[in-house]
């Protein structure tokens, strides 16, 4: 794509089917190794991720080649057959579906980088919940709280 100039920064959130804390720690490095693999291989560049039991944090630098939805949907599958395929939990393992999506500038990523890799901390005094209607509010993002996630059946 020539004469294309683009600078594109997204932190993507998105749960654990139930909310369930299936993420565990011994499995985190390589599930962020593999998400990483799907990321690059798209094309896209990631700046930092953190996966904690429940959820999992993005920030990618994107390309205009190819759209968010289509990214988040090659991640999660991809994770979620990894994850199934390497039986790392009883059961089936699934993502929730939908994600939510926040822009920033360049003068942001040091802040958004140092926020996602300080999950543990930042989740020893605000559990995922809160964090995700706090994101919401601050990016004036509508949403209702009835439908922000999925139960399990």
């Amino acid at each position: 794509m020539a004469n294309i100039y683009t600078q594109i920064y997204i932190q993507v959130v998105f749960a654990v089917l139930g909310r369930q804390n299936l993420i565990r720690p011994e499995g985190k490095e390589e599930l962020h190794k593999y998400i990483t693999g799907i990321v690059t291989r798209q094309g896209q560049k990631l700046l930092a991720i953190h996966c904690m039991p429940d959820h999992t944090h993005l920030l990618l630098g994107l390309k205009p080649n190819l759209a968010l939805s289509d990214l988040v949907g090659d991640i999660k599958t991809g994770s979620t057959n990894h994850i199934n395929e390497n039986h790392w939990v009883m059961g089936r393992f699934s993502w929730q579906t939908g994600f939510g999506a926040f822009s920033y500038s360049h003068s942001q990523l040091t802040q958004v980088i140092q926020y996602i890799h300080n999950q543990v901390a930042h989740h020893a005094r605000r559990g995922f919940r809160a964090e995700y209607q706090e994101l919401l509010r601050r990016f004036e993002v509508p949403f209702e709280d009835r439908y922000l996630f999925e139960a399990l059946d």
